[in-house]
């Protein structure tokens, strides 16, 4: 197989995980409303979703159509910390446990979580989003999609969804317990 098939399976076992995230959160939205929760920022979600389809697609696409190499000295270490990106972001779901969720809902009576990553960073799964968006297309040098994801994600997403969820943690702390 080609190293260009190769970041091809590796992009499709992030495609996978994605997925899989996405009924770990479908199980947990459904609790959190159950139990009273409220989503807040809904409109954006559909971009995030785009967005995040378009990283996979564009990384491999870019490869493939642009034919750019692997670069042992620049894929090797991308690949290291795209892994790395992998744990983080599955440390942050299981911090959060049943509060994980892809959408921003917040349930009554559940504090905000200040441990795990969470005791350092606010809203640390977004700086795993973000080394992950430039790491995951250079382990292939798909620097174009790196570039592209990183500023639609900082300009289009990340301005809006940070805010939303700050506005519904704050709501979520006003609440008395």
């Amino acid at each position: 197989m080609t190293s260009a098939g190769w970041f091809a399976v590796l992009v499709g076992a992030v495609a996978v995980e994605r997925l899989v995230e996405l009924v770990i959160s479908k199980r947990n939205l459904a609790r959190a409303l159950a139990r009273g929760g409220a989503e807040s920022g809904r409109g954006h979600f559909p971009a995030m979703v785009a967005l995040h389809t378009g990283l996979l697609v564009g990384a491999v696409a870019e490869v493939v159509v642009l034919d750019r190499p692997f670069l042992p000295g620049l894929g090797w270490p991308a690949l290291v910390v795209a892994l790395a990106c992998q744990a983080g972001r599955y440390w942050c779901i299981a911090v959060l446990g049943e509060q994980w969720n892809t959408r921003v809902v917040v349930v009554p009576g559940l504090g905000a979580v200040a441990r795990g990553p969470y005791r350092w960073l606010r809203h640390p799964n977004y700086v795993v989003v973000v080394v992950e968006g430039i790491a995951l297309p250079l382990v292939h040098s798909a620097w174009l999609t790196a570039a592209v994801f990183t500023a639609a994600n900082a300009v289009l997403l990340l301005r809006y969804r940070i805010p939303a969820e700050e506005r519904a943690l704050a709501a979520l702390t006003a609440v008395p317990r």
